[in-house]
């Protein structure tokens, strides 16, 4: 049985952020006091009294409006509804009852599903003067709270989980795909298009994105958990105490816990510096990855178009060579259904383990036919070399001397372990001791 899912909504900067950090007892989603800071639903795993569930934030519910961003964060706000199994309908003492209340209290009335009616910011005796206000919503009960202050929070999740069945089955293991690239770039789009829904916002206004979004699906009978991240741009243009710098962060963070990443660059744009320091992050974190040249279809080709391409990735891009280009269109569909053939097929590799035995063979053919470095009159030695772990495949070779292992020719011997076991997509990672240290070290 899946876990149950729990949305929080209401109008716009009345805590909901708050109160899902509380909850999930770390920062996860952006706070900031400015309406709108969240955009999109994110997911988190949460537990009360050995409940466990999924909370998911949403953006503030704003009355019907024009401007393309508020009509979909009231959209996104709707799809988290539709899904949730409870619903947590969030208010603000201090502004008192307003209309949009009203609206949002409507909506959650057709939707048939269990209502439980917070009233957040609730610090001293005038702000329980407000709550009794609220029962004219006609939700119910009213449970007042302080989710800065983690004030009554325990009423609240108490009511939350008598919701729940009584049993429920672990989760499963998923595999974490992370989506990054330069602002508007088309992650969303393609988080969207793998989907097969509009989970994420999408619109051509750079930073529309601001959170790492986690989303859960299926497929072929695995589970997996796509993130789509924002926008990373040049440090210089990110105000220091800004939302956008917080989203940097968080972006990387998701990087960190993926287990494969898309990178995604702008056809109609090329490799720009920005791209080069975006692949930079996700080959520092030794993470297998796909680099996806997203917008293909709006690209003039002529025979030699995509050799261009592949040449401008691998001379820009050269400490990435092993992660495989696919050429896509997120907008029309165009490749993306072969994205998991190659996700998979990377995974494989990055998981791939080489007997010893294998591994000395093949360090040795690689020795004869091409002699190793010599300095001083001493020449490198390797006398033998062991994988001490995967994901990335990472191996120790023990010399003579680790000032003779010359840079270029550790180079080659990757290429040559690339070449001999199939490490495509997948960084590999050389560590070079001498014989005398103690290889657990």
């Amino acid at each position: 049985m899946a876990k149950p899912l729990v949305a929080i909504v209401g109008r716009p900067n009345v805590g909901k952020s708050t109160l899902f950090n509380k909850i999930c007892k770390r920062r996860i989603a952006i706070i900031e006091d400015t309406p709108g800071v969240t955009r999109d639903r994110i997911f988190q795993d949460a537990e009360w009294l050995g409940y466990q569930f999924v909370l998911v934030d949403t953006g503030g519910i704003e009355p019907e409006s024009e401007d393309i961003i508020l009509a979909q964060m009231r959209r996104q706000a709707e799809m988290a509804m539709e899904a949730a199994d409870v619903i947590l309908f969030l208010t603000d003492a201090k502004a008192g009852l307003v209309s949009a209340d009203y609206e949002v209290a409507d909506m959650l009335r057709r939707t048939d599903k269990p209502v439980v009616l917070a009233v957040n910011k609730v610090e001293n005796k005038a702000d329980r003067e407000m709550v009794y206000d609220f029962y004219n919503l006609g939700i119910g009960a009213v449970h007042e709270i302080s989710a800065e202050q983690s004030l009554g929070l325990g009423d609240l999740l108490d009511e939350i989980v008598s919701y729940f069945d009584k049993v429920q089955e672990p989760d499963e293991e998923a595999t974490y795909i992370t989506i990054v690239g330069k602002p508007n770039v088309g992650k969303s789009s393609l988080a969207n298009r793998i989907l097969g829904q509009d989970r994420s916002i999408v619109s051509n206004i750079p930073g529309t994105t601001r959170d790492a979004i986690d989303t859960p699906f299926y497929r072929d009978g695995k589970k997996y958990i796509i993130t789509d991240t924002a926008g990373m741009r040049k440090k210089g243009k990110i105000e220091r105490d800004s939302v956008e710098r917080y989203s940097v962060i968080r972006s990387l963070a998701a990087v960190r816990r993926a287990d494969i990443v898309i990178t995604m660059v702008d056809a109609e744009q090329g490799i720009t510096e920005q791209d080069v320091k975006i692949a930079g992050h996700v080959d520092d974190e030794g993470k297998p990855s796909i680099i996806a040249v997203n917008k293909w279809d709006a690209i003039e080709k002529d025979t030699y178009t995509i050799e261009k391409y592949k040449k401008e990735i691998e001379t820009e891009l050269a400490f990435m060579t092993y992660a495989p280009q696919m050429y896509i269109s997120a907008k029309t569909g165009q490749r993306v259904d072969k994205l998991f053939p190659m996700i998979e097929s990377c995974l494989e590799n990055a998981r791939r383990r080489i007997s010893t035995g294998l591994l000395n063979d093949c360090i040795r053919e690689a020795v004869t036919a091409v002699e190793p470095p010599s300095s001083g009159g001493r020449r490198l030695r390797i006398y033998y070399a062991t994988q001490v772990s995967t994901c990335p495949p990472s191996f120790v070779l023990f010399v003579n001397d680790t000032k003779l292992m010359h840079y270029s020719y550790e180079r080659y011997l990757k290429n040559y372990l690339r070449k001999t076991f199939d490490f495509t997509g997948t960084p590999i990672r050389m560590m070079i001791r001498n014989r005398n240290e103690n290889k657990n070290d």
